[in-house]
């Protein structure tokens, strides 16, 4: 892997990987629904949409056509965290993603036709996945009330009314903000020559008029005094149980032993609250955890229970409690915890087992500041003990950082 930084402040990062003739390129720009402004909750996503509707050299919703047509695929995400725009594309056909994402970069072209028929797909999106989908509206309400002041507590995709209330002129504005390229990076992997396709980048990028960076913001919370709770009443087939507690983000240690902690719990068909509840008490269909480690703050840990009868779901709940308090009374074994270790390593490893998600992880690290901790994150999962694990547990897990819901049938 080398690196380096353009004279108007983009960095570029190479991955050589001679394995398969494929190659990706991607853009990272270092925005997502943490930076939108106040009552614009969506303007990232939306200026995602945006970014295919057409630039000055490349007019016209032709930007995915012109990929297909070399034989390549393209998208884009947002997230709380950051934007990704990529292609997976012939490494002999790379010069035409450079040109694609050099141009609208500098010259994206603000149609307010293709802005109205964008925001209208926006507010479509929005209702059939998450006001038409309970299990979704759920887990968006119990983000909402778990953090009073964080931005994390906006949905990406937005809310309904602040999509509608954002003009042309604001994304026009959040694009010359934060679409610059010193508040953005480019990762090209695969089948490459560095020394050739550096010269490519070079001739498209480095002339682009350079910016301020915009500060990272830091985020406050007021702490939480006692359990929050929401109840949903909803057309839906199965009760839902949901228990999110706030926790942190690495580089911060505890975040890897909630890792190991999440593996334990609720990963997998062997994981304690999966046998007892699935297995044993045969109270529910399925049961999952999940932690985000490489958020840029501190997120939450997830227990989601998709339960059989909804007399059943304070009993459910009652159950999880006291597996937390199991693991909080007595560390897990020494083969628990080596088990649920190579579990995460080998989870981190597999999704780096292509060119696209290799480069995919190394961009993660890149957004969390600097891309060469991926290998400290590895050595610190092995090096976390039944001591750390049964510590966090007492830490994270309890009333005051607790917010549940509840998803009933109408």
């Amino acid at each position: 892997i080398k690196e380096e930084v353009l004279k108007n402040g983009l960095k570029v990062i190479y991955i050589e990987d001679h394995s398969s003739a494929v190659a990706t390129f991607q853009i990272w720009y270092k925005v997502g629904a943490i930076d939108e402004p106040e009552g614009k909750s969506g303007i990232s996503h939306l200026l995602e949409h945006l970014m295919f509707r057409g630039s000055k050299n490349y007019p016209g919703n032709i930007f995915s056509k012109i990929i297909q047509s070399q034989g390549g695929i393209d998208n884009a995400f947002t997230t709380r965290d950051y934007t990704v725009y990529f292609q997976k594309i012939s490494p002999s056909k790379l010069q035409t993603s450079i040109d694609l994402e050099s141009d609208r970069m500098a010259n994206l072209l603000f149609n307010p036709e293709d802005f109205e028929i964008e925001k209208r797909i926006v507010l479509e999106e929005r209702r059939q996945r998450y006001e038409d989908d309970p299990e979704s509206l759920t887990i968006e309400e119990v983000i909402g009330i778990s953090f009073k002041q964080h931005p994390y507590r906006r949905p990406i995709i937005g809310w309904s009314e602040d999509i509608q209330s954002i003009t042309l002129n604001d994304v026009k504005n959040y694009y010359h903000k934060y679409y610059c390229p010193r508040n953005a990076f480019i990762i090209v992997a695969g089948d490459i020559k560095t020394t050739e396709v550096r010269e490519k980048i070079k001739e498209k990028f480095e002339n682009i008029p350079s910016c301020d960076a915009p500060s990272r913001r830091i985020f406050y919370e007021p702490k939480q005094y006692g359990e929050k709770r929401v109840i949903l009443k909803k057309q839906t087939h199965l009760p839902m149980l949901v228990m999110a507690y706030k926790v942190p983000a690495y580089p911060d240690k505890d975040s890897l032993c909630l890792e190991i902690l999440s593996t334990i719990l609720g990963e997998g068909k062997s994981s304690r609250l999966y046998r007892k509840l699935v297995n044993e008490t045969t109270l529910a269909v399925d049961v999952s955890t999940g932690n985000s480690p490489l958020s840029r703050d501190g997120f939450l840990f997830f227990i989601v229970v998709s339960v059989k009868d909804v007399g059943k779901i304070n009993e459910v709940e009652k159950i999880v409690k006291e597996e937390i308090e199991k693991i909080k009374n007595e560390p897990p074994s020494d083969r628990e915890i080596e088990k649920a270790r190579n579990q995460v390593e080998a989870s981190f490893l597999f999704a780096q087992d292509s060119v696209f998600g290799h480069a995919l992880y190394i961009g993660k690290f890149e957004i969390l500041g600097n891309w060469k901790m991926i290998d400290r994150y590895r050595e610190d999962i092995m090096k976390v003990t039944r001591n750390d694990v049964q510590r966090v547990a007492k830490k994270y897990f309890n009333f005051d950082n607790l917010t549940v819901g509840e998803l009933l049938p109408k």
